[in-house]
This record gives structure tokens, sequence and C-alpha cells, in this order.
């Protein structure tokens, strides 16, 4: 047994936490056992005052009693993944905001986005992605020509495992058999150098299978609706790698099942792992998900990172539309 004087802010999970005691209501229950009438724990801890903490051998005969709250089912949710009836559209909205020094810029884009299940071929779920209306862009040809493009490749192909993990990206076969046909189109509506520059770069881009894989995967709503949210659960958590930046900057998401208000869904709470990789970077989210399915039907996420003087951060909506 250790005497330890409570410090401020340390609570008994944050205790239990440390000394590797699975249950918390433990170190309460051992504690007052044993404790002078004073140094009764009621509801919380109180700074200054003393805290029994059991010696290592009761710590282990305590965790056999495997009953520690983040070890229920409920706590350790098993996510299917089973889209063969998606067709969902979503509405998505970002903003990001850079900071540097007294300057705040601040981008922000609405659209919607239609999610279809199309095919199970060779082991893997096909998809089709397109987004379609778009909200507060930017006004005139500039903004006229980037909807254009994007749209110009509706639908997106989509390749995933039997976890929804992605494996590939590509253009659909009809939007690469007519490409040339959509190329001329855009430089019939848009003439003039800058427009030629920026459709020939975008073809560029798209036609080049490898490289289109890998910059679609870093579309947002792509890569946090198909994030490995699914990974296993074990002892009340998951956790998966994820990037900030197409420089690098990349974090561990550490996530944990809440109860939630509706028994057909699994609500998911997630937060950066403690120790990033990278100073400044910063995550917090949250997923609705459908327990029946394993579908994404809700996702908020809120992230940050500091690079070439910069801050930058990130907000993320996606919802199903009716």
């Amino acid at each position: 047994m250790i005497v330890h004087f409570i410090l401020h802010g340390e609570t008994l999970e944050s205790i239990a936490e440390d000394i590797k005691l699975e249950n918390p209501l433990y170190l309460k229950e051992y504690h007052n056992h044993r404790c002078a009438r004073e140094d009764v724990i009621v509801d919380r801890l109180i700074p200054g005052k003393r805290l029994l903490i059991p010696a290592s051998s009761d710590i282990a005969r305590y965790n056999l009693r495997n009953d520690a709250p983040f070890k229920s089912p409920d706590r350790n949710p098993e996510i299917p993944f089973q889209p063969h009836q998606l067709n969902q559209k979503y509405s998505v909205g970002i903003v990001e905001k850079t900071y540097r020094e007294q300057e705040i810029s601040q981008q922000a884009v609405f659209y919607d986005a239609l999610l279809e299940w199309i095919d199970f071929e060779d082991g893997h779920h096909l998809f089709h992605y397109s987004k379609l209306n778009f909200y507060n862009r930017k006004d005139g040809i500039l903004g006229d020509l980037a909807e254009d493009c994007i749209k110009s490749l509706n639908p997106i192909e989509i390749k995933t495992d039997l976890n929804g993990k992605i494996a590939d990206i590509r253009m659909s076969q009809e939007v690469a058999d007519r490409f040339r046909e959509i190329k001329d189109r855009l430089l019939n509506l848009y003439p003039g150098p800058y427009a030629k520059t920026y459709i020939e770069e975008f073809a560029y881009a798209v036609q080049n299978p490898k490289f289109f894989s890998e910059r679609m995967q870093d579309d947002i709503f792509i890569k946090t609706y198909f994030a490995p949210v699914r990974t296993p659960f074990r002892n009340g958590t998951s956790s998966y790698p994820f990037s900030l930046s197409d420089s690098g900057i990349s974090l561990t998401v550490i996530q944990a099942a809440e109860l939630s208000r509706q028994p057909s869904e699994i609500m998911l709470s997630q937060k950066a792992e403690s120790e990033a990789g990278f100073p400044g970077a910063v995550y917090s989210g949250q997923y609705t998900i459908r327990k029946e399915s394993g579908l994404v039907s809700g996702i908020r996420i809120d992230y940050g990172y500091d690079e070439y003087g910069f801050r930058n951060t990130t907000q993320l909506i996606i919802d199903e539309k009716p």
C-alpha cells in the first residue's frame, strides 16, 4: 500500500490509469475500507487529502475481475460494413482558415455529394461518388471553371475492401471513354490562356491513374467517410493514422464508443493521440454510424496544424440528406 497526497486536477480515473487499475471504482473501495474517517471519499477527490493506493498484487487481483467499464460490449462495438443498399446524398461543409500574425484568411466550400454502391467484384465493393450542387463558391469564370472540371468527372469509381478501406479510386469507364469530348467541351466553354493551362493540367492529372487515385484519396469527404473507423476495438478504444496535409503532417486518431440515445446508432468520439509526432497538430471528431449496416450517417471533425509559420485549421460537417 502507498500513501499518496491528492494533487489538483487528479481524479479516480486519472490515478487508476496511472497505476494500471482497470476499474477506478476499486480504488475508491480500497481506500475507503482502510482510511481514517476524515479521509473517506464521497463524490470526488479533494486536493491535499491522503489517498491509499493498492499494491501491485492487489491491482492484479482487481483486474482479474475483468469488469472495467471499457471492457463492456457497448464500449467495444464490432462495426460491420454492409453497403449493398447505399444510395445516399450528403451535405458537405468545409471551412478552412489560415492564421499568420494578425491576418486570417478563410475558404468555405459547401456542396452535395452522392454515394452509390454499384457492385461487388473480386472481393471488393464498388461505389460511384459524385459531387453535385456547389454553394458559396467563388463567383465568376474561375469558379465556374473549377466547378465544371469537378462535375465533369461524375461519377468517380471507388473500390474498397470488405471493411470499407479504400483500395483504389479511378474514373468510371463511361467518363474515361468520353474524356476527350469532355476536355474539348471545357476548352470551348472557357477560352483564354489561363483557362487552357488549367484544363490541360486538370486533364493530365485525371489521366494519370496512380496520381489520380492518390489525389482523390485526399478528398476530404472520401478520406473521412471511408476512414478505418471499423478498426477492431480493444479495451474500449481503437486507433488509426490520419493525414492532415499534403506535406506529410499526420497523427494517430484514438476513438471510443459513447452511449447513444438512439439504439440503432453507434456514436464514436475521437481525439488525437496525446504524443503527436508534429507539434501543434490537434484533432477532435465525432462519427454517427448505423449499427445494423455500419454506414456513416454523420461526421463532425475539427483539426489543425502548424506549417511554414502558419496556423491551419479545418472544420468538416457531413450529414445525410433526406
